[in-house]
């Protein structure tokens, strides 16, 4: 039987509702009412900007979700693409890209960013990539969410929201 995470932002009102069959893991509980609070967070921001602002705003978001899509995969490829679209908008050249990769392999270090030597950072990639999320970006991991109760129970953008089972 599906069940459904719902956040509320407090600030507008935007409601998200995420439903299916989640696991029963209650960490994995605890990460998808996280993230379901974050995702209506984030769209409330947005929204509340100018029209250019929502659009460049949206755009910024879809491409970082497909980054971390595709760090969760292992694509390489594809991550090394949307790095580089990224910091193509920031107004970073290819060619200050491809400097920026000499400089740090002279370290040592093989960044990966360039597309068409994806051979080279294999061992690198070995161990798959390490992504460093500051603690203070998310909420408080002190109370898990209530996976045990019945119904649509409803989170706020201070709370996590509950998924029912």
């Amino acid at each position: 039987m599906p069940e459904q995470y719902v956040a509320t932002d407090k600030r507008s009102g935007l409601e998200v509702a995420v439903t299916g069959d989640f696991p029963e893991h209650p960490d994995d509980r605890v990460r998808i009412a996280r993230t379901c609070t974050l995702f209506t967070r984030l769209v409330a921001t947005i929204l509340g900007k100018s029209e250019a602002e929502r659009r460049q705003g949206f755009r910024a978001v879809e491409i970082q979700l497909e980054l971390a899509d595709a760090l969760i995969q292992q694509n390489m490829d594809e991550v090394q693409r949307l790095v580089r679209e990224t910091m193509q908008t920031m107004g970073i050249t290819n060619a200050q890209l491809d400097d920026l990769a000499r400089q740090l392999q002279t370290l040592g270090f093989d960044p990966g960013l360039r597309g068409s030597d994806a051979g080279d950072d294999a061992q690198a990639s070995e161990a798959g990539p390490v992504i460093d999320v500051p603690a203070d970006d998310l909420p408080s991991d002190d109370s898990p969410p209530d996976h045990e109760s019945p119904g649509d129970q409803r989170g706020s953008d201070q709370d996590p929201p509950v998924a029912s089972s």
